[in-house]
């Protein structure tokens, strides 16, 4: 146990101006950063940095976690100001606090919420595309709340992700699933109606939501049940929803025991 301290920090951050979570040569992303200051703020590069989940390019985070493991005891709490100042308001830190170093931070995490921002207003400014998905859906927004809730409960999910050949259990569940209507009338570059999808989940797969949510505007009530109840059959592809719009809006925790 050569790293024998632990410590949790609450984290958000803009999505748009990283290519995802996930650490890649000649590619900004938020794991790469992060690394990056935590380098020059230590003076070191002896720590590891894992994150609790791993958003796709251009999805935001609102609320989630990072878990870094250190050789000494570091006042992480006092170094806040100096790490945010250097993360250059695209990554936000604000708490740091010690946790035992068997604390495993993905087995800990017990519920996701996303939220999808999309709207089909007639006068859309270009800057509101940064947080907010320009759509015109098929369906009114009675259809898409009868559509979404076809999604609620444990589902195989196969055809409504995007697989990969070491990916085997599809199964997940929708804990709670709603779509709302924000007024934000008077906004900033904000269209004056927003609608959002919140969705609530143990677990997510790859682009699970994204789907998610293109379906809710634009399927059937008939195509979304069948593929649902026959996850192995030979659909195509179902399309995602642009990244854009998409928060990981809270995540939840079982509290580390001191």
């Amino acid at each position: 146990m050569n790293k024998p301290f632990s410590y949790l920090f609450t984290i958000a951050y803009y999505g748009a101006r990283f290519k995802g979570w996930a650490k890649q040569a000649h590619q900004d992303t938020v794991e790469g950063k992060l690394e990056k200051v935590f380098r020059f703020v230590l003076g070191h590069q002896d720590f590891r940095l894992i994150g609790g989940s791993r958003t796709d390019a251009g999805v935001s985070c609102r609320q989630g976690f990072i878990q870094v493991f250190v050789k000494e005891e570091v006042l992480f709490q006092a170094l806040l100001p100096t790490l945010n100042a250097h993360l250059e308001g695209q990554i936000l830190l604000s708490q740091a606090r010690q946790v035992p170093r068997s604390f495993n931070l993905i087995q800990s995490i017990h519920a996701k919420t996303y939220r999808y921002f999309f709207s089909d207003a007639a006068e859309f400014h270009p800057f509101a595309s940064a947080f907010v998905s320009r759509v015109t859906p098929s369906h009114s927004l009675e259809q898409m709340r009868k559509n979404a809730k076809l999604f609620l409960g444990v589902h195989n999910f196969k055809a409504f992700c995007t697989a990969s050949a070491t990916k085997t259990n599809f199964v997940r569940e929708i804990k709670s699933i709603q779509l709302g209507e924000m007024d934000l009338e008077g906004g900033t570059f904000s269209p004056n109606q927003v609608k959002y999808l919140e969705i609530t989940g143990s677990g997510f797969l790859h682009h699970q939501v994204r789907k998610i949510m293109h379906a809710i505007w634009h399927s059937s009530l008939e195509e979304i049940a069948a593929r649902l109840d026959r996850p192995d059959d030979s659909w195509s592809v179902a399309p995602k929803a642009p990244a854009q719009g998409l928060v990981l809006w809270e995540t939840l925790l079982d509290e580390p025991s001191v």
